[in-house]
C-alpha cells in the first residue's frame, strides 16, 4: 500500500515531534510518501532548497500514486487542507489523526465531511493499535 503522509510545515511545527512516530507506524503498512515532513531539522520555512513549483509537483505526483492519505491535523495548515481536498478529489481514502480528546478546534470542513475519517489520540495512547484498527 502507498501512503501519503501530510503534516504541517509552514503552518507551524508545534506537533512535529509526533510525526516521526506516526511515520514509523505507517511504514509497517506500506510505503510512506512525504515522510520528510517528519524531519525535525525542517524549519517552519520548509524545504528552502526547492522551488515552490518543485515541491507542489512532487507532492501532487506522490499523492496520485498513493492509495490512502494520512494527515496529522492537530496543527492547522493550508497545505494539509489542500492535500486532503486533492486526495478526496482523486478518490483516495483520507484518514486524519488529531492529537487530543476533543476535536472542537479542528475545522468543520474536515470533521464535517463524511468522507474524511477522523481519529483522536492522546499522549501515551498506543498509536500502533489505533493505526492497526484503521487499516484492518
Amino acid at each position: 500500500m502507498n501512503i501519503f503522509f501530510a503534516g504541517a510545515v509552514r503552518g507551524g511545527r508545534a506537533h512535529q515531534a509526533k510525526y516521526p512516530h506516526v511515520v514509523e507506524v505507517l511504514k509497517k503498512y506500506g510505503t510512506v510518501f512525504s515522510d520528510h515532513i517528519a524531519d525535525s531539522e525542517m524549519t517552519d520555512f520548509g524545504e528552502t532548497d526547492l522551488t515552490k513549483e518543485e515541491i507542489h509537483d512532487r507532492e501532487v505526483t506522490s499523492l496520485e500514486k498513493s492509495d490512502v492519505v494520512v494527515a496529522e491535523v492537530s496543527t492547522p495548515s493550508l497545505g494539509v487542507g489542500y492535500i486532503i481536498a486533492q486526495g478526496l478529489n482523486l478518490g483516495k481514502r483520507v484518514v486524519c489523526l488529531y492529537h487530543g480528546s476533543d476535536t472542537y478546534k479542528l475545522s468543520a470542513m474536515i470533521k464535517g465531511n463524511e468522507k474524511v475519517e477522523v481519529y483522536t489520540y492522546e499522549e501515551g495512547d498506543n498509536l500502533e493499535e489505533l493505526v492497526g484498527k484503521i487499516f484492518e
